[in-house]
């Protein structure tokens, strides 16, 4: 996986996001990316449980940061647990942005870590519509612990080298695609 394709995937989830709108990011580096494109957006809210998205964008003027505390994941320095779900139990917003470990037409969104399955649930049920990111190498990959069925998502961004029959079977299941 280049980091080319993550930037370009980031940029276009970013063109997703208007001014004026609340937000979660979640962790990962794809979501990363996505951040490091809102820092011109006026009037945004941004949620998130990512060290490397607060870090991005607090200072801005135009952004407000909310951070959801709880117990630092190492590896991905990404918060979460019991604390951070309780936290999300009290917010809403616009959009989802998160990352996946595996995506596939028979098991959903899946993960790798089972500890943070939990609180990735808690995330996809605070947004009006969830945007999953993931670049060509998570399509038709299924990791360990189940996180959602596909119906849980209303948008996947990948990029071109994704599997074009995923693709259109995500289509025929009305899952709007972007192939950046």
């Amino acid at each position: 996986m280049s980091r080319h394709e993550k930037i370009r995937i980031g940029r276009a989830t970013a063109e997703l996001i208007a001014d004026n709108e609340t937000v979660f990011l979640g962790s990962g580096t794809t979501v990363l990316e996505a951040a490091k494109n809102l820092r011109d957006r006026k009037n945004l809210t941004v949620i998130t449980n990512s060290l490397p998205v607060l870090n991005t964008l607090a200072g801005l003027k135009e952004v407000t940061v909310i951070s959801l505390g709880g117990m630092l994941r190492d590896s991905e320095l990404s918060f979460i647990g019991h604390i951070t779900e309780q936290a999300l139990a009290e917010v809403r917003v616009d959009k989802v942005v998160m990352g996946t470990r595996g995506i596939s037409l028979e098991h959903g969104l899946t993960n790798d870590y089972l500890q943070e399955t939990l609180t990735d649930r808690a995330i996809l049920r605070i947004g009006r519509e969830v945007i999953i990111v993931a670049d060509h190498t998570k399509v038709n990959r299924v990791a360990t612990a189940l996180l959602a069925p596909l119906d849980s998502m209303q948008m996947f961004v990948t990029d071109s080298k994704a599997d074009k029959k995923f693709i259109q079977a995500l289509k025929k299941q009305g899952i709007n695609v972007i192939v950046a």
